[in-house]
């Protein structure tokens, strides 16, 4: 949920003293535990165990492990540097992002439950009809493949500017092996395979995230105390903006967008959902999405802290804060660590950190795609043979995508896609709350219509609004989209005979 880092934050110089067999070594072990875990967990897999992990998970390790595929590489990077430019204000949306998982956790989740669903987008099928169902498929694939490709590349750039680069290993290669450790260890065992390695990965992530805080801590020569109130006093700790209405940072904003990402980019993604969906009961699965929910405040404030400590760092040593704040971590990262006992181990830690947060978001958007695309576009969730043949598809896709994008080497064009990607989530806020809020039918021809159409509209507008009157809007263009879709849904809805007549079509 963070912007997307600039590309050129990760160029190191060739002088950098890092040890990049350490790196290896290091990733070499943690692919060791994830490749013993995908093989115990993948036994006697069927379909059923890759799209439902037979609906056995337990729902406090899913929750644990889902704040892991919550935080991608990107991040992993760009979180500590928003405090250069908008302080500790991000907690803001966190805030609303508690708010959003409550909807999805007593909204969402008991319709899922109640109608047994695998793919969520089953339920625009059975409500509103067969085109309906096509279009929110169709637009959570495209969504997903280009964000997860534009996350993903960010995880192979820093990899091949530590790693492989220094060992003379040309991208292409990165990216090929990168995907394929992500198709070796889901291609069995797929969502029952991602619970416990979501697990692992999280573990990894925060551990490794502890331990740069304390590095950082020791180049300051800071106690733990001593670092809470070194925080505390930093106007860059500041976490609530009530004064400028036109500013994105505004509270109310940011809380009722905080609440709308969530309900669209956790409740109304595939992705996210599917785990949720392996619990045992509606029960397990609400208390799941209620913890999983809480815990994600504190975890952002620990990159927002190290955020801080690492601006007061360079200040003190007389370092220029990096103009993109994207940088802040890598330029650290960079310089080695200063003069703490532990800078040795800075690389590995950071690598690690970009590899568990990148592969955790990774795995399960790829399991993701494959089970959408075998239940929702094929309808037969029951080919074995179908299934794995999609599931390395999509690996294939991700690769190529990554490849694509580092060939055309633009920002400008990542940044497109990023844009992209974040309005195409508007149409599925239309479609769900139609669904759920309405008793009315849709025109089911008009809506993948509608679903285009939407998200062009909200450009429009965020652009006339920007250059006619100085308006830049924030994340509440999430809201403007489904509000569009919801309104042309609404404009031209349908007699219950054309839904009947819809849905019998699609059987």
């Amino acid at each position: 949920m963070a912007d997307l880092p600039a590309l050129n934050s990760f160029n190191l110089p060739k002088s950098s003293t890092f040890a990049p067999m350490i790196v290896l070594m290091t990733l070499f072990a943690y692919f060791g535990v994830l490749f013993t875990m995908s093989r115990l967990t993948s036994r006697h897999a069927t379909n059923d165990t890759f799209f439902r992990a037979e609906r056995r998970s337990p729902w406090r390790m899913v929750a644990f492990g889902m704040i892991g595929a919550s935080v991608s590489g990107v991040t992993f990077v760009s979180v500590p540097g928003m405090v250069l430019t908008s302080g500790m204000t991000y907690l803001q949306l966190c805030l609303g992002f508690i708010l959003g998982y409550l909807a999805v956790a007593f909204v969402l989740l008991p319709v899922y439950y109640r109608l047994n669903l695998t793919s969520i987008y089953a339920y625009l099928g059975q409500r509103l009809g067969a085109r309906s169902y096509l279009s929110g498929a169709a637009f959570f694939l495209l969504s997903k493949m280009m964000g997860t490709a534009v996350k993903f590349y960010v995880a192979c750039l820093v990899l091949q500017q530590f790693v492989m680069q220094p060992l003379g290993l040309p991208f292409p290669l990165t990216v090929v092996m990168l995907v394929l450790i992500v198709w070796l260890y889901t291609r069995r065992g797929g969502v029952r395979t991602l619970v416990f390695t979501d697990v692992v990965q999280t573990l990894c992530l925060f551990i490794t995230l502890v331990l740069i805080i304390y590095i950082v801590m020791q180049c300051l020569g800071f106690s733990f105390s001593q670092a809470i109130s070194a925080i505390a006093a930093d106007e860059r700790s500041h976490v609530f903006e009530f004064d400028d209405w036109g500013s994105p940072q505004h509270f109310w904003k940011q809380l009722l967008s905080g609440a709308f990402i969530v309900v669209v980019m956790t409740g109304l993604d595939q992705d996210m959902m599917q785990k949720n969906l392996t619990c045992r009961t509606l029960r397990e699965a609400q208390k799941n999405m209620c913890s999983y929910g809480v815990c994600f405040l504190p975890a952002n404030l620990l990159f927002l802290c190290l955020g801080v400590l690492l601006a007061q760092l360079f200040q003190r040593q007389g370092v220029p804060l990096p103009a993109h704040g994207d940088q802040l971590l890598p330029l650290f990262v960079q310089q080695g660590g200063g003069h703490s006992p532990l800078s040795s181990l800075l690389t590995p830690l950071f690598s690690l950190g970009i590899v568990a947060a990148s592969f955790s978001s990774a795995d399960s958007a790829l399991t993701a795609l494959t089970t959408s695309y075998c239940y929702d576009l094929r309808h037969r969730p029951d080919d074995e043979g179908l299934r794995r043949r999609t599931h390395l598809a999509m690996c294939m896709l991700l690769a190529g995508a990554i490849l694509l994008i580092h060939a055309v080497n633009s920002t400008s064009l990542i940044d497109a896609i990023y844009t992209i990607v974040s309005y195409t989530y508007g149409p599925l806020l239309g479609l769900f709350a139609f669904g759920l809020f309405t008793n009315c039918q849709v025109n089911d021809r008009l809506v993948p219509l509608i679903c285009v159409a939407s998200p062009l509209l909200t450009f429009a507008v965020s652009f006339s609004a920007q250059h006619l009157l100085g308006y830049r809007f924030g994340y509440e263009l999430l809201m403007l989209n489904g509000l569009f879709t919801f309104s042309g849904l609404w404009m031209t809805r349908a007699r219950t005979a054309h839904l009947k007549n819809s849905v019998q079509n699609y059987h």
